[in-house]
């Protein structure tokens, strides 16, 4: 599976200098919570596109939205 994510894809984590992939890692056990994101350019939970912002949904090219 690709693990590219978008360049808009916003994360609390990446504020505090993870990597984005550190950031948007699924966590495992007492380390599992929430990860809230955001699109940058909407600076909302909706995309450009009108779709939902997710870790699933921004990590390929088939959003018309998608920049790497």
């Amino acid at each position: 599976m690709d693990q590219t994510f978008c360049k808009h894809l916003r994360t609390k984590t990446l504020y505090v200098g993870a990597s984005p992939q550190d950031a948007f890692a699924e966590k495992q056990g007492e380390h599992e919570t929430p990860c809230h994101v955001w699109c940058n350019l909407t600076q909302s939970v909706v995309g450009p596109d009108d779709g939902p912002v997710h870790k699933p949904n921004c990590r390929n090219s088939a959003r018309s939205c998608f920049e790497s």
